[in-house]
């Protein structure tokens, strides 16, 4: 039988879980669209190693973004875990 406690925590984790996919699904739709199509113009104004900004975010900076937001996504998550005591046990 499950105990109340257990499902306590697990609630509080999804919500978590959710409302941390929103945040970073936010900064990656941002740095995609925003910086790579809508403010494009504006962004090629600025040079970064010899090409313009905005043609670097659409090319690249939103790649990179992404697997930076996959690393903290993961840090987070495994913080969230470990302060819930929902961890893997180690083999």
């Amino acid at each position: 039988m499950e105990q109340p406690q257990s499902d306590a925590r697990r609630r509080i984790y999804w919500r978590e879980n959710l409302r941390w996919m929103a945040i970073f699904g936010t900064i990656w739709f941002a740095v995609s669209l925003g910086c790579g199509v809508l403010w494009v113009e504006p962004l090629n104004q600025i040079q970064m190693g010899g090409f313009k900004l905005g043609f670097w975010f659409a090319q690249q900076g939103a790649i990179y973004t992404f697997i930076v937001l996959i690393f903290a996504y993961a840090r987070v998550m495994a913080r969230l875990e470990e302060r819930l005591g929902l961890e893997e046990p180690d083999e």
